[in-house]
C-alpha cells in the first residue's frame, strides 16, 4: 500500500487566505481537498489506517458501508481500485437494486472502479451495527477487513488527528463540517490547548455531542447545530448561491452537504459578533465535491439553481 499512504504525495497541505472581516478577524482554508484526486480530504485521513490495518492483518478484500451518494463510499471505491482490493458496499435504499438507471453517479462510479453491492431497506439497514448484523456479515464475507459507515473509528480519528499542522498552531478557531464526528475528534485531539475548535452539524443529531465526547481528550471544542439547513443533504436556494458566490470569488468550489455549509456558518457567525476581534480562523475543506453531480441532479427536478463546479 506505499503506493497510495506513503509516496510523494504530501499531506501537508496549504492553508489558503480568504478574507479579512471587519475587526481584523481572518478566515483562512486548509486545502484537504487537494491531497489525493479520487481519494481527497477527510476520507483519505480516514482511510489510510485503516487499509494499512487491512494490509497488516492480510486482508485483501475490504467492506464498508452509505447511502447513494456516499463521499465515503466512491473514496473507498477509488483506494480499492488503487490497491486492488476486492470491494463491497453495503448500500442503504433496497430500491436500488437491479435499477442501474437509478443509481446516482456515486453509485456508477464506485461499480467501475470495481465495487460490488449489497443493497439494504432502510430498516435492516438501521441494524448494521448490531451483534447479529455484524456476525450475518462475517459469515457471508468471510477474510473482509470491514469498515464502518463514514470510515469511523479509532484508527480514522489516527488519521484525521494528522490534519493540523505546526504551522496552523497561530489560528485561534479550527472549523470544521461534521458527520459521523470522527474528523472533529481528530481535530480536537491534535489542537492546541488554548484554541477552539468548532463543529458545524451537517445534520440533525443531537446524538453527536455525546458520540464526539467518547473519542475526544480535551474540551476545548463546541458542536454548532443551527447550519444544517434542514438535515442530512437538505439544500436550499441560499445555501446554493452563497456557494457559488464563494466559487466566484474565492476559486474554491465547496460541496453542498458538509463545506458549504461549513464556510456559510462561519459568515454567519461573523455577522453575528460570535468571534472576538483580530481572530484568526481557520476552516478545513474536506472534500466531498465527487458529490455535487449527483446533487445537481436533484436540484434540477426541484428547480432549484445548479451549482457550478
Amino acid at each position: 500500500m506505499q503506493h497510495l499512504f506513503d509516496s510523494n504525495i504530501s499531506t501537508n497541505l496549504p492553508n489558503e487566505f480568504i478574507k479579512e472581516f471587519p475587526g481584523g478577524i481572518e478566515l483562512w482554508i486548509k486545502r484537504e481537498d487537494l491531497l489525493h484526486p479520487e481519494v481527497s480530504g477527510n476520507k483519505f485521513r480516514k482511510l489510510k489506517y485503516n487499509l494499512l490495518r487491512a494490509s497488516e492483518e492480510g486482508k485483501s478484500k475490504i467492506l464498508t458501508f452509505g447511502g447513494a451518494h456516499s463521499n465515503h463510499i466512491a473514496a473507498t471505491a477509488a483506494a480499492g481500485k488503487i490497491l486492488d482490493l476486492g470491494m463491497t458496499g453495503i448500500i442503504r435504499g433496497e430500491e436500488l437494486e437491479g435499477a442501474e438507471d437509478k443509481w446516482s453517479p456515486t453509485l456508477k462510479y464506485a461499480r467501475d472502479c470495481g465495487m460490488k453491492f449489497e443493497f439494504l431497506s432502510r430498516e435492516d439497514y438501521r441494524e448494521k451495527d448490531t451483534a447479529a448484523f455484524m456476525e450475518r456479515l462475517n459469515l457471508k464475507y468471510p477474510d473482509t477487513y470491514i469498515i464502518p459507515e463514514g470510515g469511523t473509528n479509532q484508527l480514522a480519528i489516527q488519521g484525521c488527528e494528522e490534519i493540523l499542522s505546526r504551522e496552523d498552531k497561530k489560528f485561534d478557531f479550527i472549523c470544521a463540517s461534521v458527520g459521523t464526528g470522527g474528523t472533529l475528534a481528530g481535530l480536537i485531539n491534535s489542537s492546541q490547548v488554548n484554541q477552539k475548535v468548532l463543529g458545524f452539524s451537517a445534520l440533525k443529531a443531537d446524538y453527536l455531542r455525546n458520540e464526539i465526547s467518547k473519542m475526544v481528550k480535551s474540551s476545548n471544542w463546541e458542536l454548532l447545530v443551527d447550519h444544517h439547513f434542514g438535515g442530512y443533504a437538505k439544500v436550499n436556494a441560499a445555501l446554493i448561491n452563497f456557494m457559488n458566490d464563494f466559487s466566484k470569488k474565492h476559486k474554491i468550489i465547496l460541496d453542498p452537504v458538509y463545506t458549504g455549509k461549513l464556510v456559510f456558518g462561519i459568515f454567519e457567525l461573523v455577522k453575528q459578533g460570535f468571534y472576538p476581534a483580530n481572530s484568526k480562523i481557520l476552516a478545513i475543506h474536506t472534500g466531498g465535491l465527487q458529490g455535487i453531480n449527483g446533487m445537481n441532479r436533484n436540484l434540477k427536478k426541484k428547480d432549484l439553481p445548479q451549482i457550478v463546479n
